[in-house]
């Protein structure tokens, strides 16, 4: 099967992205996503290599610590901490990432391998340098100076890959005196897009690169890879709640349920398509996302997979490793394909289902979000629990509530979507992809130098402004998101005829985007959007309420109370020196959650969003804005500890009463999907 060059796929070439991402450096951030990333890099994230047993004592670094035999937990973590170090230039973290990274590389084997597994172990699968690998080339993007020793490393992984794979497919399929099940090769296999991101880096980017021997494991990953395109079927995918299947059905296909494949794995069409050149890959991907979104999605922008996909109850859960690679596949796939609905998407994700999972100072996270979380405490196992695979404690807040895959991969969230939130648009463009403050320097293709700030409180206000220096004229490219059913922009600076009149946006019907030709010398331009209520149709007739780009769910109050971190498989409390900032939370609420709303009632309640927001701007009260409407107390009965789900039929236990409702990244616990009045 392996290791015949007929596999080598007839391609001319890696196909082109609707819009190139630009290199890791190019991008970084201001206002709230700075302070965003500030906080990350002082918090959790940023002291992981300094205390926490799966980065400080990992098998990668000499130590014994890993808490699977797949061995993925430093990986994970260079994979945030990289873009998330260059993004804001913070010397601590870059000194981590140098020390980590030069005793990867003084300890890769004689044949090339990259870990600690050696031949003999029966321990080497490839699934875990997936992410080292997109680690180290953002690294590559971000600084030249590991060129003479990270790509050089690539470079003999690559040829070790090789070899391995025409080897019957060793490190990725199952072997005789292998020490790794059936389903953790499958881990490998179903995730093979995240390989071959690094295999079309390659043959874009190094000069050196042997172009057939990349194309030819593309190709033997595609072959020996579990497919998407077979799950993705009217025949096979389920459109319903997996537990009213039948079972023995959804156990064969596990590894195309498991929420994690799921999110990394939207993108793979998309991936594929680049050198197979396929149609039918591109239609997947599309598929792909929609029917996910469709029959497994939450309003936060997530997917419902309390580790394996449920369906739409809002007790159901969302894991955070499932928002984080939900986004990061949503923003390749809006640059590869180039559809406004994946964007969109993005920031959805971006701005509701991360914040939500993160307390403020980010130091604490969930394993499982639920829509529908009036409290965030300990639940009773022994009554029964109403995930699918999460464990008492996981929608509590702590440093390892549940599987510590979360602590060690949450920090790529926010550092990768604003180091995909500009693009290339051919060869004379920029543009703002994902909407968010940050600042663009760049040269284009046509020998333009521009640097370009966004200066904005997007998502919580809805104003962008843009200032502008080239030394060449340049178009300037703005996704408009299509929740903005109006918007308007300006533009002033050298030959502008129209004196900053403002004009009516009109993007593209496919990507959203609105062009402004920019002239050379300083400029500005303004974008204005229009946010309004809508309401999303859930289950059971509940509604969830957006406005603009936030999702609002109902304030329940707030009372938290902290304890020593415990490990995650027991009640033992975290040993050995811990930051003092490291706890575990319980959340409860103050008031009553059990509230039905009346939709028609609904009014905007906001102060002036355009000056310097906290730099905690997902802590409980930090942004001035909130909803009121009215609602009545409804008769609700819990199932397995939870809310359980939203009452048809309505029997009411109170009057007509005001109600707020609040971001639900700035809540943590909250009533997302309601029943009407």
């Amino acid at each position: 099967m392996f290791g015949l060059r007929q596999l080598l796929i007839a391609a001319i070439c890696v196909a082109p992205f609707t819009f190139a991402p630009l290199p890791l450096g190019a991008i970084t951030p201001k206002g709230w996503l700075q302070s965003q990333l500030r906080l990350m890099a002082d918090g959790l994230a940023g002291h992981e290599y300094e205390f926490y047993r799966y980065v400080s004592k990992s098998s990668w670094l000499g130590g014994s610590s890993e808490y699977s035999d797949l061995h993925e937990g430093f990986p994970y973590w260079l994979n945030g901490i990289v873009p998330l170090a260059y993004s804001i230039g913070d010397d601590k973290l870059k000194a981590q990432i140098k020390e980590s990274v030069e005793y990867v590389l003084s300890h890769q084997a004689d044949d090339g391998w990259l870990g600690p597994e050696t031949v003999s172990s029966g321990l080497r699968n490839l699934w875990a340098r997936y992410p080292l690998l997109l680690g180290l080339t953002q690294l590559l993007e971000a600084d030249q100076s590991y060129e003479s020793t990270v790509l050089p490393a690539i470079r003999k992984f690559t040829d070790l890959t090789q070899n391995m794979l025409q080897d019957n497919g060793a490190g990725l399929l199952p072997r005789p005196g292998d020490h790794l099940s059936d389903q953790d090769h499958g881990w490998g296999r179903i995730r093979i897009a995240d390989l071959i991101l690094t295999m079309q880096w390659l043959y874009e980017n190094d000069e050196e690169a042997k172009q057939d021997q990349l194309l030819e494991i593309m190709g033997m990953l595609r072959k020996g890879g579990l497919d998407w395109a077979t799950w993705y079927t009217d025949k096979q995918y389920i459109k319903g709640d997996l537990n009213d299947a039948d079972q023995a059905y959804v156990e064969a296909w596990f590894p195309f349920e498991h929420g994690v494949n799921v999110a990394q794995g939207l993108k793979t069409g998309a991936v594929i398509n680049r050198f197979e050149h396929n149609q039918t890959m591109i239609d997947m991907a599309r598929r792909a996302v929609d029917w996910t979104f469709k029959y497994h999605g939450s309003t936060s922008g997530t997917i419902l997979a309390d580790e394996r996909l449920q369906g739409l109850s809002p007790y159901y859960g969302s894991e955070l490793c499932t928002t984080v690679e939900t986004m990061y596949s949503l923003t390749y796939l809006y640059q590869a394909l180039g559809d406004r609905d994946f964007a969109d998407r993005a920031e959805l994700a971006a701005f509701n289902a991360l914040p939500a999972a993160v307390l403020g100072d980010w130091w604490s996270h969930q394993y499982v979000t639920q829509p529908n979380q009036p409290y965030s405490v300990t639940l009773n196992k022994s009554k029964g629990l109403p995930f699918w695979n999460v464990n008492e404690k996981g929608q509590t807040f702590g440093l390892e509530p549940d599987y510590p895959c979360c602590t060690v991969n949450h920090p790529q969230g926010y550092p990768k979507f604003l180091a995909n939130s500009w693009v290339k648009v051919g060869s004379d463009g920029v543009g703002h992809a994902l909407l968010s403050p940050s600042s663009l320097t760049w040269k284009l293709d046509n020998g333009a130098q521009v640097t370009v700030d966004a200066n904005t409180n997007y998502p919580f206000s809805d104003n962008l402004d843009y200032e502008i220096v080239a030394s060449k004229d340049f178009t300037l490219h703005v996704r408009i998101p299509s929740w903005s059913k109006t918007a308007s922009w300006s533009y002033s600076g050298p030959g502008d005829k129209n004196e900053g009149t403002a004009q009516n946006a009109e993007p593209d019907a496919r990507t959203g985007l609105i062009s402004i030709p920019v002239s050379a010398g300083k400029s500005t331009a303004r974008l204005v959007l229009t946010r309004s209520i809508e309401t999303i149709s859930r289950m059971n007739d509940a509604v969830a309420i957006m406005h603009g780009p936030l999702l609002y769910t109902l304030d329940v109050g707030y009372h938290a109370t902290s304890s020593p971190p415990k490990w995650y498989n027991s009640s033992a409390d975290v040993s050995g020196p811990l930051p003092t900032e490291s706890k575990d939370w319980e959340i409860r609420n103050t008031t009553s959650w059990n509230m039905a709303i009346d939709t028609s009632t609904i009014q905007v309640k906001s102060q002036d969003n355009s000056g310097n927001l906290p730099d905690e701007v997902w802590s409980r009260g930090a942004v001035p804005i909130h909803l009121e409407a009215e609602g009545r107390e409804v008769d609700w009965p819990l199932w397995r500890g939870v809310p359980g789900q939203v009452p048809l039929k309505k029997n009411y236990l109170s009057d007509r009463r005001p109600i707020t409702l609040v971001p639900v990244g700035v809540a943590k616990i909250g009533m997302v999907e309601l029943p009407t009045l």
